[in-house]
């Protein structure tokens, strides 16, 4: 398991959100990305999720005293399938934007076919 405090791992998930292009973030409506120490307890593996409503499914009334969908970025998870830092930052790099993704509405199946899985 790669050692990384909690801060070294939050700057890896500023570092990841940094390196999308600004037009891309832009288009992101009402999320907020999360750093968690663990993944749910039914899903120990998992290093992401995004738990809301993808854009491609909000209807006109979406946004009425909606709360923020959530991207969870889960910590330890991530820490022990790395082998070091920089893998740890590019695994994070990789769930941000898959996380993301599900935001504008694309899928698992197709983020494996583009090379984000």
């Amino acid at each position: 398991m790669v050692q990384m405090t909690r801060e070294e791992f939050e700057a890896a998930v500023d570092d990841a959100i940094d390196a999308i292009p600004e037009d891309l973030l832009n288009l992101v409506d009402n999320v907020v990305i999360l750093v968690e120490e663990d993944a749910p307890e039914g899903d120990p593996d998992l290093l992401g999720l995004y738990d809301g409503v993808a854009l491609t499914e909000r209807g006109a009334d979406w946004g009425m005293g909606d709360l923020p969908d959530r991207i969870f970025i889960y910590m330890n998870p991530t820490l022990r399938v790395c082998d070091d830092a920089d893998h740890v930052r590019e695994e994070v790099a990789i769930t941000v934007v898959h996380e993301i993704a599900h935001h504008f509405g694309i899928d698992d199946e197709r983020l494996h076919e583009l090379g984000w899985g």
